[in-house]
């Protein structure tokens, strides 16, 4: 293997392993916006939530619940201003009863850098409990296979939301004793 063949291998190495590190950044950072209460500090109202979670995505992305569960509850949305509906839906005050505690954690990561470089798919299990403001309560696992492109600014971003339910189980309303009502955490 000459020097220049050395060279060109591990230059593409190293750009799969930032691609990589910048999927998961991207991946966690959409859970993390997702959460409630919000924990993004500062952020004004769930109308800049919105418009966080959708800086992540692409404009031609697609976000859709599939499955013999999730096909009914959260259907498909092709589009960026599809996907930005879909979001106005569970914030705002929109949503009745609403939504006080939810958290998703993460697990089971794969991710795939396609030989292009510049599409990569990614593979997670994630689960999180719900607490709604009429005491009802439940834990909710899902399989997460998304897009990922990078785009011509050179920034990665979805290009596809697809989750399948595994397991919804109510959870007993007194479960989460001690819950903030809002988050502190990313405070200055």
């Amino acid at each position: 293997m000459t020097q220049d063949t050395q060279l060109a291998a591990l230059t593409r190495r190293i750009e799969i392993l930032e691609a990589e590190a910048e999927i998961r950044r991207i991946q966690a950072r959409y859970m993390f916006l997702c959460d409630t209460p919000m924990p993004e500090f500062g952020v004004a109202d769930d109308a800049e939530r919105i418009d966080l979670i959708m800086a992540l995505y692409t404009e031609d992305a697609v976000w859709e619940g599939v499955g013999e569960y999730y096909d009914n509850q959260f259907g498909r949305a092709v589009g960026a201003p599809a996907i930005r509906k879909h979001f106005e839906g569970f914030w705002g005050g929109k949503q009745d009863p609403a939504l006080i505690l939810n958290c998703h954690y993460l697990t089971s990561e794969q991710i795939y850098v396609n030989a292009d470089g510049v599409t990569a798919d990614g593979q997670w299990v994630h689960m999180q409990p719900w607490l709604f403001s009429d005491g009802k309560a439940l834990l909710r696992s899902s399989r997460l296979f998304n897009g990922f492109r990078k785009e011509a600014d050179g920034q990665w971003r979805i290009t596809r939301t697809r989750t399948e339910n595994v397991f919804v189980a109510p959870l007993p309303a007194t479960w989460a004793s001690d819950y903030p009502s809002k988050s502190m955490l990313m405070k200055p």
